[in-house]
């Protein structure tokens, strides 16, 4: 029997690989000859660099860069061969900005373009970029700066006021950006990046307007009259790859799986472990699970498919076979999350499922 595990982080309580190996060992207790691969798993969200990066044996590296609000700060990225692990919350994240200080005229994705540039350093040439959860509307103004592309003006949101020209590099060239992008918002309009997260990074019905026009001058600038899904996404950050950097948008889960060359293991096996903390409607959506699921039936329509979670509110569905939840009695929510705790579940509960299948 062939059996991958690739299952998502527990957050809070395992990593990816932690659940993952904890499967491994609840899979030898039940079945002891099988062959088990454990996979990774991520979706380009928040935990992706470390995930793929210890995942794929890589070396996670610290530097020091330019924060969201202009303040040096440590950010991590991750380095396997000639390929870069960035996610550029790391440097601009919205975390990282306390909420009274929550404003897009006044934050800069500077230090993303510094964290490019340590990686092209060290010979990366490929890259995969993550740009969830931004606290910038710049359209990549300062990473692009940094980058060594001229406009002019300042690296702030504010700044995009003030670009006239631009005047391009061509350090890149040779080099691939993969970018994962999730949201299909354009760049500009009612489902702009503008409109449609400037509030939540502190923008006034006021700023999302001026910052509206800058960006559709801004635009016109680089050349671009029509902006493609995803060109939207990290406040314009998704457009400043495709056009300066010819990056590719392509949703999380995909890259992911892709990147981690999952696909040959798949074809062949005969069961898929996969899940995270909460099985839900919401990882019908898209997460990272219900897209290994989708590639595995894809490849393998034979192959059982089976979700694992802390909490489990749908039996199957989508293209899981069947769900579990790993909880064995009544506990609380921080009993239940104590990394101890959910290794042990998840062992047996695999244990249980194998020895089912079997």
């Amino acid at each position: 029997m062939k059996i991958v595990v690739a299952i998502d982080s527990f957050k809070g309580s395992v990593t990816s690989l932690e659940a993952g190996r904890a499967a491994e060992a609840g899979i030898k207790i039940s079945a002891p000859n099988a062959d088990v691969k454990v996979y990774p798993l991520a979706d380009g969200g928040e935990g992706t660099c470390k995930t793929l990066t210890e995942g794929l044996g890589g070396v996670l590296k610290k530097v020091e860069v330019t924060g969201a609000l202009g303040n040096k700060i440590t950010a991590e990225f991750g380095e396997i061969g000639n390929l870069a692990v960035i996610e550029m919350a790391a440097a601009a994240g919205l975390n990282l900005v306390p909420e009274n200080l929550r404003n897009p005229l006044n934050t800069t994705t500077y230090g993303v373009g510094e964290m490019i540039l340590r990686a092209l350093g060290d010979g990366c040439k490929n890259f995969i970029v993550g740009i969830g959860g931004s606290a910038t509307n710049d359209c990549g103004l300062g990473m692009l700066t940094a980058l060594g592309f001229s406009f002019g003006t300042g690296i702030f949101g504010r700044d995009l006021a003030g670009v006239e020209k631009i005047s391009r590099t061509e350090k890149f060239r040779g080099c691939s950006f993969k970018v994962a992008c999730d949201v299909k918002n354009s760049l500009t309009g009612v489902n702009g990046c503008s409109a449609v997260y400037g509030p939540q990074k502190g923008a006034t019905p006021e700023i999302v307007a001026q910052m509206e026009g800058w960006i559709k001058n801004f635009a016109e600038l680089a050349g671009e009259k029509n902006s493609v899904a995803g060109d939207g996404a990290a406040g314009g950050l998704g457009f400043a790859f495709r056009v300066f950097l010819g990056g590719e948008l392509i949703p999380g889960v995909e890259l992911i799986l892709d990147a981690l060359k999952i696909s040959d293991d798949l074809r062949d096996a005969d069961v898929l472990i996969t899940g995270e903390g909460s099985v839900d409607a919401q990882t019908l959506q898209g997460k990272a699970p219900a897209g290994v699921a989708k590639l595995a039936k894809r490849l393998n329509p034979k192959i059982k498919t089976v979700a694992i979670g802390g909490g489990v509110e749908i039996g199957g569905g989508g293209d899981f076979d069947a769900t579990f939840s790993i909880l064995r009695a009544p506990v609380t929510l921080s009993e239940a999350m104590k990394k101890s705790v959910a290794e042990k579940n998840i062992s047996e509960t695999v244990a249980q499922i194998i020895r089912l299948i079997n």
